[in-house]
C-alpha cells in the first residue's frame, strides 16, 4: 500500500482537500498535513522565527499554524514514520499559471516535496463548483497512479491546472507568464493605525504556443513539468565573456589597491 501526503494552501478544511483526499483513498495510506487557515500567496516560506503548533484532528490528519512548506517539512521529518511516496498538493481554488508558481503555496509545497526526493505535483482549478472538484480529483488519481507505476525525473514535479469544462483533453506544457497590476490600499485598523493592503488584479497571461496559459485558455488540462534547478542556462553561454572581464577588473582594483 503507497504512502501518499496531501497538502495545500486553501487550508486544512477547504473543499478541494476533502476532495482529493476521496479521490486518492484507494491508492494507499493518505496522511494529511495542511495549515491552519488559507496561506495563498505564502509561495516557499519556512517558518524558523517562532514555534509551529500541530494539531491531531483524526487519524493521520493534522493541521499546522503555519505554511504549506512547514506542513510538507513536518509530515516528512515528524509525523510521518516513512517518507511519503507521493505528494500532492490542492486541489487549489483558482488558477496557478505563469509567474504565479513563484508565489503559490500550492505550488512550492510539491517543490518541497521534490527537495526531498519525493514524487510530487501541486493541482489547481482555474474556476470551480463541486463538480470540478470531482473532476480535478479523478484527473489527481489517474496522475498519482502514473506517477507511483513509473515515478518522475530526479529533482522534477509537476503543475497542474484544470480549467472549466467541456475539456479537449491534455497537453505538456511550459510555464508561460501572468501580468498582474499590483495596487497597494492604505486602511485604518480598529485602534486607528495605517495599515496597507497589497492586491494583484490579473491583467493579462501568455507565453505563446505550448504554454500552460494557452493550453488552458484552449480548454486543455495542463502539465507543467518543473525543475529545482532555478539556473538559467543559456545565461550561463551568453554570459560567457563576464568571468574574463570581471577577473581581470577585480585583480586590477586588489593590484592597485596593494
Amino acid at each position: 500500500m503507497s504512502r501518499i501526503l496531501i497538502t495545500n494552501d486553501d487550508g486544512i478544511h477547504s473543499e478541494g482537500i476533502i476532495a482529493l483526499k476521496e479521490s486518492l483513498r484507494p491508492l494507499g495510506k493518505i496522511t494529511i498535513v495542511a495549515p491552519a487557515q488559507e496561506m495563498s500567496a505564502a509561495g516557499h516560506s519556512l517558518t524558523l522565527s517562532q514555534p509551529l503548533k500541530i494539531l491531531k484532528l483524526g487519524a493521520n490528519r493534522w493541521m499546522v499554524v503555519g505554511t504549506p512548506t512547514d506542513c510538507v517539512h513536518l509530515a516528512v521529518f515528524k509525523l510521518m514514520k516513512k517518507p511519503p511516496e507521493l505528494l500532492v498538493s490542492g486541489i487549489n481554488k483558482g488558477p496557478n499559471l505563469g509567474d504565479d508558481v513563484t508565489y503559490s503555496g500550492t505550488v512550492s509545497a510539491a517543490m518541497e516535496g521534490a527537495l526531498h526526493d519525493i514524487p510530487s505535483f501541486a493541482i489547481s482549478l482555474v474556476s470551480g463548483g463541486p463538480s470540478d472538484y470531482a473532476l480535478a480529483g479523478r484527473f489527481a488519481r489517474l496522475l498519482a497512479e502514473k506517477i507511483l507505476k513509473d515515478g518522475l525525473p530526479k529533482g522534477t514535479f509537476l503543475n497542474v491546472n484544470i480549467p472549466p469544462g467541456p475539456h479537449k483533453g491534455v497537453k505538456l506544457t511550459h510555464q508561460g507568464w501572468r501580468c498582474y497590476k499590483d495596487t497597494v490600499t492604505e486602511e485604518k485598523n480598529p485602534v486607528g493605525e495605517k495599515v496597507y493592503i497589497i492586491k494583484g488584479v490579473d491583467i493579462s497571461c501568455g507565453g505563446g504556443e505550448g504554454s500552460d496559459c494557452e493550453a488552458v485558455e484552449r480548454n486543455y488540462i495542463s502539465i507543467t513539468p518543473l525543475h529545482l534547478d532555478l539556473t538559467d542556462h543559456r545565461a550561463l553561454k551568453e554570459m560567457a565573456s563576464w568571468s574574463d572581464f570581471l577577473n581581470g577588473q577585480f585583480r586590477k582594483g586588489a593590484s592597485n589597491k596593494g
